[in-house]
C-alpha cells in the first residue's frame, strides 16, 4: 500500500487540509493518506498545553473525512501524549500499517527547518519526504531528498479560522459542513453562546443527519420541497419568537414518511399510541406526518414535544396546535416552490401567525374540496377554531 502521512494540529481541520490530501493522493498515486492530529506539536510547545481540545479535534477530523475511504484518521499521537515527534509516529505507522516506506507530507513553511527535527536523518531513511507549497509560489532547493507537489496555495490556516470565529467574522465556508456543525454545537473557539438554552435533540449535527436522511430517501423534488419548508419555517420562527433550529428541524423532517409504502405507514403509525381513523386506513399516505414523527423519535432521538407535534400534524392540522405546529403547517403549503397567490406568501412576513394560518387553511380546504376529497376531523376542528378566533 502506498501510504501518505499528513500531520498537524488540525485545530480545526479546514478545506485547505483536505485539498492538500487530495492533491497528494492524485499526484503521488497514493492508496490512502493518514491524517494524524498532534497532541503537542514540537513547533508549538510554547502555545499548547496538555489541556488541549484533542477529543474535539479528532471528532472534527472524523467528520471531515466521512465518506472518503482514501482518507484515514489516526489518533496515535494523542494516545501517546507528550510532545508529538514525527520519528515516533513514522515508526508506529510503519509497524501497524505494514507499509515499507510511507510518504511524509510537510509544508514548505516547515521544510527549511527539517534538518533540525528530532532524528531527521532516520526520518529520511524511513520515509519519503513530500513538500507542498504553503507560502512560496516556486519550489525551493532543500538540502535533503524530497519530492515536490506543485499544488495551489490555499490561503486558509487553522489560526485564521479560529480568529474569524472569535471575531464573529465569515468562517463557515472555510471548513466542511460537518465540522461547522461540531463547532457550532460545542461553541468552540470563542463562538458566542446562543441566548437560548438548546432543547434536547436539537443541534446542528442532528439536523444534518436528518437532512441527509431526507436527501437520500426522498425524490429530488420532494427533498427540495422539504428544504424550502425548513427555510420558511426558520424565518417564521425568527419572526414569531420561536426557536429557528426547531423550525428548521421540523421542516426538513416533515415528509420523511412521504415515500414509504402503505403497509409500513400503517404499521409504523400504530407505535405513536393514537388511533388510526377509517379515512387514514383508506388513504394511508395521510399518516406520513405521524410516521415522520415516529422516525424522528426512534431513529434520531428527538423528543421535543412541539417538534414531534408539528411534524405529525402538518397534513391535517388540529384545533389545539402549538405555535410551532402552526408554523410548519403554513410553511409546508406556502414555501417558494408551491404555486400559490403571492399575496398569501407576502402575508408570512406581515400578518399575525393565526391570520396566516387561517388564510392558508381556507386555501387548502378549498383545494381539497375541488378535488372532492373528504376533510379529516382534525382539519375541521382547526377550521372551527380559526373561525372562532376570526369572528
Amino acid at each position: 500500500m502506498k501510504l501518505g502521512i499528513l500531520g498537524g494540529s488540525f485545530n480545526p481541520v479546514h478545506l485547505g487540509h483536505l485539498f492538500l490530501a487530495d492533491k497528494a493522493l492524485v499526484t503521488l498515486k497514493l492508496d490512502r493518506v493518514v491524517m494524524i492530529p498532534a497532541y503537542i506539536s514540537p513547533f508549538k510547545i510554547n502555545v499548547q498545553s496538555t489541556d488541549n481540545n484533542s477529543s474535539d479535534r479528532i471528532e472534527m477530523l472524523a467528520a471531515a473525512v466521512t465518506g472518503d475511504s482514501r482518507l484515514a484518521v489516526d489518533d496515535c499521537e494523542i494516545r501517546r501524549q507528550g510532545v508529538s515527534y514525527t520519528i515516533d509516529t513514522i515508526e508506529d505507522i510503519i509497524a501497524r500499517y505494514l507499509c515499507e516506506k510511507p510518504y511524509l507530507i510537510i509544508g514548505d513553511d516547515l521544510a527549511k527547518d527539517f534538518p533540525n527535527w528530532k532524528d531527521s536523518k532516520k526520518i529520511l531513511q524511513l520515509a519519503d519526504i513530500v513538500i507542498a507549497r504553503r507560502l512560496n509560489a516556486a519550489a525551493e532547493n532543500y538540502q535533503f531528498a524530497h519530492t515536490f507537489i506543485d499544488n495551489e496555495i490555499i490561503n486558509i490556516s487553522s489560526q485564521t479560522v479560529r480568529k474569524k470565529i472569535s471575531e464573529g467574522s465569515d468562517w463557515r465556508s472555510l471548513v466542511p459542513c460537518a465540522v461547522r456543525a461540531i463547532i457550532e454545537d460545542r461553541r468552540l473557539y470563542g463562538l458566542p453562546s446562543s441566548d437560548k438554552k438548546p432543547d434536547e435533540g436539537i443541534n446542528q449535527s442532528v439536523i444534518m443527519r436528518i437532512e441527509q436522511e431526507a436527501r437520500e430517501t426522498l425524490s429530488v423534488s420532494r427533498f427540495l420541497h422539504s428544504r424550502n419548508t425548513a427555510l420558511l419555517a426558520q424565518d417564521l420562527c425568527r419572526r414569531f419568537g420561536l426557536d429557528p433550529a426547531a423550525g428548521y428541524l421540523a421542516g426538513i423532517a416533515h415528509d420523511l414518511g412521504k415515500q414509504l409504502d402503505d403497509k409500513y405507514l400503517l404499521k409504523c403509525a400504530k407505535s405513536d399510541g393514537m388511533a388510526i381513523s377509517a379515512m387514514e386506513k383508506d388513504r394511508p399516505t395521510l399518516l406520513h406526518g405521524r410516521v415522520a414523527a415516529v422516525l424522528l423519535r426512534e431513529r434520531f432521538s428527538v423528543h421535543n414535544k412541539d417538534i414531534l407535534e408539528a411534524v405529525a400534524l402538518h397534513t391535517s392540522g388540529s384545533g389545539n396546535m402549538c405555535p410551532l405546529a402552526k408554523v410548519i403547517y403554513i410553511a409546508d403549503k406556502a414555501e417558494v416552490s408551491r404555486n400559490i397567490d403571492p399575496a398569501m406568501r407576502k402575508m408570512c412576513y406581515e400578518e399575525s401567525l393565526d391570520n396566516i394560518l387561517f388564510a392558508v387553511l381556507k386555501k387548502t380546504i378549498s383545494k381539497l374540496q375541488s378535488k372532492k376529497l373528504d376533510l379529516s376531523p382534525e382539519t375541521l376542528s382547526l377550521l372551527e377554531r380559526m373561525k372562532e378566533r376570526n369572528s
